[in-house]
């Protein structure tokens, strides 16, 4: 069970920080951000914080959690330096960061800070080449060298440094609703598929074509981890539901139909439904960062029950 923040929302790193520490306390698996740079309502005060740099930091203040991005813009960073950031990072924690990435997809953000928006077809046609960049770059053997000739991309004579720190490379996580080539990247370069805020039923539906895109490419469907990312808001009793709910601008029903929401018990019976449609992770979203004892009653009162 895992820990996903969104801290464009309005989140310094202390707040962060604070959350991360009691994901750890808790006993949860790992702690997740999103990476954004503009809020999606309300004014996202105090600003965004950048996620590899916050990540950087909580790699030193950490000492058990997985780290990672759901999902890291392809649109913010060249494939290059990326590479680099992320195994540093992975040093830094002592092999336990994780990188989820994605095409980019929020246009508003990329116009309020000047990045380039491309079309979505080559949006997609440079996140595919920014994997093959960093997957290459990552497992070229030391003393050797890395090229690359894309239609984007260009690598010549890169001596592909740092190195991850985990043996068998950071895991990447690619995700989305895509019924072809999203399937089609993640098992040719994916350790783990993820299906943001989606119903069992679509959860179940895109993992089976995961599955089928592994046994086409020749990969045991097995070897891939199927993760779900969902809202959370539990509460003891209906009062703390209600105030969860109003203090993150949800409705509780709508919640309890597309998230993990409600009494303890019946968050584990949702948790349950995803799990029978596939999902062996589950990414908890936690959109109110100050509320730290959210974090103690799941991990109390649901993760116990869990089996």
């Amino acid at each position: 069970m895992r820990i996903f923040t969104e801290p464009q929302m309005g989140a310094t790193y202390d707040d962060l920080l604070a959350v991360a520490r009691r994901t750890e306390e808790t006993g949860f698996d790992a702690f997740f951000r999103s990476d954004h740079y503009l809020t999606m309502g309300g004014d996202g005060l105090p600003g965004p914080t950048d996620a590899w740099t916050t990540l950087a930091g909580l790699a030193r203040e950490t000492s058990r959690i997985r780290l990672g991005t759901l999902m890291t813009a392809a649109t913010f960073r060249l494939p290059g330096p990326l590479a680099i950031s992320v195994a540093g990072v992975d040093q830094m924690s002592g092999g336990r960061v994780e990188l989820g990435i994605g095409a980019g997809w929020f246009e508003a953000e990329h116009t309020a800070y000047g990045i380039p928006f491309p079309p979505l077809r080559e949006r997609f046609d440079r996140y595919e080449e920014q994997l093959a960049v960093i997957t290459g770059l990552w497992s070229t053997p030391l003393g050797e060298t890395f090229d690359f000739d894309g239609e984007y991309y260009r690598l010549s004579g890169s001596p592909a440094l740092p190195k991850p720190v985990q043996a068998a490379g950071i895991p990447i996580i690619v995700g989305g609703s895509g019924r072809k080539r999203t399937p089609r990247l993640a098992a040719r370069y994916a350790g783990e598929f993820n299906v943001p805020f989606a119903s069992v039923e679509d959860n179940a539906r895109l993992f089976a074509g995961v599955r089928e895109a592994c046994q086409e490419a020749g990969r045991d469907p097995a070897s891939m981890t199927y993760s779900s990312a969902l809202v959370l808001c539990v509460g003891r009793d209906e009062a703390e539901i209600a105030r969860r709910a109003a203090a993150i601008g949800r409705d509780v029903d709508e919640l309890r139909e597309n998230g993990v929401a409600g009494t303890p018990a019946e968050a584990v019976d949702t948790l349950g439904r995803y799990a029978e449609a596939g999902a062996e992770r589950v990414y908890l979203q936690v959109l109110d960062l100050a509320d730290l004892d959210h974090l103690d009653l799941v991990a109390g009162e649901v993760v116990p029950q869990l089996g």
